[in-house]
């Protein structure tokens, strides 16, 4: 793929580390030699596991958030990389992509106008939904199960759709997610992803996890209320401030509203409190709690794809590799889940 940066010998040197006497995750994970032998090594047996991140956050921008996810898949692999590699991180049963990288996209000149810009950043969106919707397909079509990281929510619409043609059937969706990304089909961006995969019969079902109920418009309350068959949320609100549902309860109930059928989990890190990310917020769940709710869905047999996004760099470094930490951590728990 034209888009697709494989992890080089170089990169490794400059991120990893060795110590005596451990073995480390970058030493026994697989890795793409070439993106030309990429359908060659997902198709090995040993390989049950695809990683891969996403350098943008035009999807972000297409939606008048803040920029930050672009960079995200560095901190995170760097940290995933120099984690120990033993009988709970099964590491042998990784295939790391690399990246799918735009910067090109990136060189447009500005425009003078900001409707002007939105457009193009929207028309932007569409080119990186065809990479991820034939890199998701791919990796699909040959059995594996596939780990997305980085970049903005938009590209929810190009996993759903490339898991969806894949199986050559709808798929379902838990969002773990402080807003619904329903928002009107008005040019692809962050906030419409389940939208589009809605319209076009990707997505069935669909269930909201800790939705904010500061943050949810009219005409979206009216649209899941007309879809509810389809459509059903939570709020944080309901679980955390006003405790009239527990957090075990309502992940039961979202459970078994996605596992009528092969369903995906989506974290969105504007969900979890104090996280850098395009919308940040002050008052979300905590790492632990999001930790938990990839470990619990992560382990049904349906669950068959993860997609970590929004999660934004920042200025201070330190906190740069605390995200990369805690996506580690995400990533690794929603493996030993399905290994368990």
């Amino acid at each position: 793929m034209k888009n697709l940066q494989i992890i080089n010998s170089e990169t490794l040197e400059r991120i990893t580390q060795k110590r005596t006497g451990e073995k480390k995750l970058h030493e026994v994970v697989q890795y793409l030699t070439s993106s030309n032998n990429l359908l060659e090594r997902i198709t090995d047996p040993q390989i049950e596991f695809v990683l891969f991140g996403i350098k943008e956050d035009i999807g972000v921008l297409a939606n008048h958030g803040q920029p930050g996810a672009r960079d995200t898949w560095e901190s995170v692999i760097k940290s995933l990389l120099n984690i120990q590699s033993n009988e709970y991180t099964n590491a042998s049963s990784i295939l790391i992509l690399g990246h799918l990288d735009f910067k090109d996209l990136y060189g447009t000149p500005s425009l003078t106008s900001s409707e002007k810009s939105l457009k193009t950043y929207r028309k932007h969106v569409e080119l990186i939904d065809q990479n991820v919707n034939q890199l998701v397909y791919s990796i699909v079509k040959a059995g594996k199960t596939p780990i997305v990281v980085g970049g903005g929510h938009n590209n929810a619409y190009g996993i759903i759709k490339g898991c969806a043609l894949g199986l050559k059937t709808k798929v379902n969706a838990v969002n773990f997610d402080a807003h619904t990304d329903l928002r009107t089909l008005e040019g692809r961006h962050s906030g419409n992803g389940f939208s589009y995969a809605i319209e076009e019969g990707f997505l069935d079902r669909y269930f909201i996890f800790g939705l904010h109920e500061n943050y949810i418009t009219k005409k979206i309350l009216k649209y899941i209320s007309t879809s509810k068959s389809k459509i059903k949320f939570i709020s944080f609100e309901d679980l955390i401030v006003r405790k009239e549902t527990s957090l075990r309860r309502a992940s039961k109930n979202a459970l078994k509203f996605v596992s009528k059928s092969n369903f995906g989990i989506e974290i969105d890190c504007d969900a979890i409190e104090n996280i850098p990310s395009s919308a940040q917020t002050p008052s979300g769940f905590s790492v632990n709690q999001t930790r938990q709710f990839v470990h619990y869905f992560g382990k049904h047999e349906k669950a068959f794809y993860l997609h970590i996004c929004e999660a934004a760099t920042v200025k201070d470094e330190r906190l740069n590799e605390q995200t990369g930490k805690l996506i580690s951590y995400l990533i690794t728990d929603f493996i030993s889940a399905k290994k368990s």
